[in-house]
């Protein structure tokens, strides 16, 4: 189930926001190594602005 979510969510930040699958798999590798979250690991990177990640968190609710 998890890895399904984490597949959705990879397609959501991809497809949905435009973030670059490079950018994507190196967030989710400092997020998997730092215990951190994907979405405030890629807000801290600037790989996302305080909209986007609203939406990526309101994406998470509903899922």
């Amino acid at each position: 189930m998890i890895m399904e979510t984490n597949r959705l969510l990879n397609r959501f930040l991809q497809e949905d926001l435009g973030i670059p699958q490079e950018s994507v798999e190196m967030a989710t590798r400092y997020a998997s190594s730092q215990a951190g979250s994907l979405p405030m690991v890629l807000w801290q990177y600037g790989l996302i602005d305080l909209n986007q990640l609203d939406r990526v968190f309101d994406w998470m609710e509903a899922i």
